[in-house]
């Protein structure tokens, strides 16, 4: 038997969220090694990494400080669970720390393993919270087409993509979708990203009015949608969303899985877009990816109910393994000393400015019909004809192709829902590296255009 790693790779291998056609037919691409900005695959050419992986690579590849922490962390204590009102170092540290990153005053944190575990955990405390204070029937979850909020059973229910729901019987019936804030493609013929989010917010009131306030536990948002096409919010919308929230008892979840830690400028995405979360869920870049690890912030007002609660119960039974695990706190722990120590959100924010100036420059592309972008993260959308909006037949699968050219070139970029090519380099990137990135799209970009 071949015992390539293509041959195994082929053989053993189920690749998530993956073409399983490309796994079948295509040749694997096997990362073997990353120093800086930069991935190595089997055969030793270099990529720039314009993805930070999946969105989360924040300090690059090769970290010393990082390895240190884990190794360091797993000789000391390799591994102390926190159930049964036990703890272990890093955790508590971790969680004081975040405490002085997150916009919520006196918050506490659940840890978990990813963001997908993570948004399971925050649907579980809503129905919990609610629970505990008499309010039962509300149990119902909005969220938005297009958004992505994990893969469990419960949380690609909150995605708001078809691919997702596909044979998995899901969403479940208290989980409601509302239109993608996606102006470019949604408003109306004129209609200015106010009046849409004045529009958008009419649309939250009828579906409440609807299903009944007395119904509705949350609703959950990214600050800007990543994995379901790079969508920015259009101007005021959290501004009128949020009263409506408020006015009705409905939580805010605030996903900050891929715009936490500086992606947008700013410590959060929420303070990027004024918004005020009730609850938070991390991961990413939390740990800049060196290690498995999300968290739940909660507010004192959920975890005083939810505490009572649980001791009339005789106990508060959610939890992971590898909640708090000491290693990944121990990595977490240090990526966010890492933040402080070298300024990276201030970099990134400085950093953010050039590459948005660079990447508008593309704007004007044969093939680019939307640009939008903030921070170190930014999207393309490819169409047809710029002047309609034409968008390419679903066959010609144009951004996996145009993904597929930048690739050729040495830039991993990646093909996102409506033919979006997404842009989200690690936070530790320069301006040369920024040049780069740009050069190597552009010429990817026309490599797909002059092959059409």
């Amino acid at each position: 038997m071949d015992q390539s790693l293509e041959a195994l790779d082929k053989r053993f291998l189920f690749h998530p969220s993956s073409n399983l056609d490309q796994v079948r037919d295509g040749d694997p691409l096997i990362w073997t090694r990353g120093e800086g900005i930069y991935v190595y695959d089997q055969h030793g050419r270099q990529y720039l990494e314009g993805m930070a992986g999946l969105w989360c690579t924040a300090l690059g590849y090769g970290e010393k400080e990082l390895a240190r922490a884990a190794a360091d962390q797993m000789e000391k204590f390799c591994y102390g669970p926190l159930f049964a009102a036990r703890a272990n170092e890093p955790s508590i540290r971790l969680a004081a720390k975040l405490s002085e990153w997150v916009p919520i005053d006196g918050a506490r944190f659940l840890f978990g393993c990813s963001g997908s575990d993570a948004n399971d955990t925050q649907i579980k405390l809503a129905r919990y919270y609610f629970n505990a204070i008499g309010k039962p029937e509300k149990k119902k979850i909005i969220s938005r087409k297009s958004g992505y909020h994990g893969t469990t059973l419960a949380t690609a229910g909150l995605t708001g993509l078809p691919p997702f729901h596909a044979h998995f019987d899901v969403p479940g019936p208290d989980i409601v979708h509302l239109t993608e804030p996606h102006h470019y493609r949604q408003a109306h013929e004129g209609e200015s990203e106010e009046d849409f989010a004045t529009r958008l917010a009419g649309e939250l009131e009828q579906v409440i009015a609807r299903e009944g306030a007395d119904t509705i536990a949350a609703f959950i948002a990214e600050p800007l949608m990543g994995a379901g096409g790079l969508i920015l919010p259009p101007k005021t919308y959290f501004e009128k969303i949020q009263p409506i929230l408020c006015e009705h008892g409905i939580l805010f979840i605030d996903d900050e899985v891929v715009t936490g830690f500086g992606r947008t400028g700013n410590p959060f995405g929420c303070q990027t877009y004024g918004i005020q979360p009730a609850t938070m869920t991390m991961a990413k870049a939390l740990s800049s990816a060196y290690q498995p690890i999300s968290a739940v912030a909660i507010p004192p007002f959920m975890y005083e109910a939810i505490e009572q609660a649980s001791i009339e119960v005789g106990m508060f039974a959610h939890g992971l393994t590898y909640s708090g695990h000491p290693v990944a706190a121990a990595v977490a722990l240090r990526t966010l000393e890492l933040y402080e120590e070298r300024g990276i959100v201030e970099h990134a924010a400085k950093m953010g400015e050039i590459l948005q100036s660079k990447l508008a420059e593309l704007a004007d592309h044969p093939l680019v019909g939307n640009y939008r972008g903030v921070g170190l993260i930014a999207g393309l959308e490819l169409v047809k004809d710029p002047a309609t909006k034409t968008r390419f037949a679903p066959g010609d699968k144009i951004a996996f192709k145009a993904t597929a050219a930048c690739l050729e070139q040495g830039l991993v970029v990646r093909a996102l829902p409506g033919d979006t090519i997404a842009i989200c380099p690690p936070l530790i990137i320069d301006e040369a590296g920024i040049d780069e990135l740009v050069d190597k799209l552009a010429a990817g970009l026309d490599r797909t255009l002059d092959a059409l």
